[in-house]
């Protein structure tokens, strides 16, 4: 039995700055399981899912807890020991191309919310419409959609959306390989 935590941590982006927090882990006996991370408008951004024996706990989060300063925020949050019940669902991918413009993922989510749809995974960006002239968005998201949901009742709720967006929607079923 292992304890886990997941990890945040924003600060000015740096080289190292994974290493110190893989190298706390380490000393601990801790394993990395997932982590997401990426550099944002200068910004060093990452999550991480770390385990560690439960001996080792109490020492491990007071050495991460050293790491945070001036310029690096990290926040510590033991992950349940018990996962949360997961309803029955299906994986789905949303992928999103348009013109940028404020409140895009604003609306989408919220059609994503009023039909009970979990999103496991989203990745965004913002990019040159070379052929447009103008600023493009982007957006893949992973999705559980509920099996009372049909697949084409979602994509026909998202591609009324896109129309009124003025964006590309594009909803498929993730099929396990």
């Amino acid at each position: 039995m292992h304890t886990r935590y997941v990890i945040a941590l924003v600060g000015d982006d740096r080289p190292g700055l994974v290493e110190k927090l893989s190298s706390v882990v380490a000393e601990h006996g801790g394993s990395w399981s997932e982590s997401r991370m990426s550099v944002l408008a200068g910004q060093f951004a990452g999550v991480a899912l770390v385990r560690v024996d439960p001996n080792q706990a109490a020492a491990l989060e007071r050495d991460l807890k050293e790491l945070a300063g001036d310029r690096l925020q990290l926040s510590l949050r033991r992950a349940d020991s018990t996962p949360r019940e997961v309803r029955p669902h299906h994986a789905v991918c949303l992928e999103l191309t348009g013109h940028d413009r404020p409140g895009l993922v604003h609306e989408i989510t919220r059609v994503l919310r009023d039909r009970d749809v979990n999103i496991d995974d989203l990745v965004t960006e913002r990019m040159s419409g070379a052929m447009s002239g103008g600023a493009l968005f982007r957006a893949v998201a992973e999705l559980q959609v509920p099996n009372d949901l049909p697949l084409e009742q979602l994509r026909e709720d998202i591609e009324a959306l896109a129309n009124e967006l003025m964006v590309d929607i594009h909803v498929r079923e993730l099929v396990d390989e």
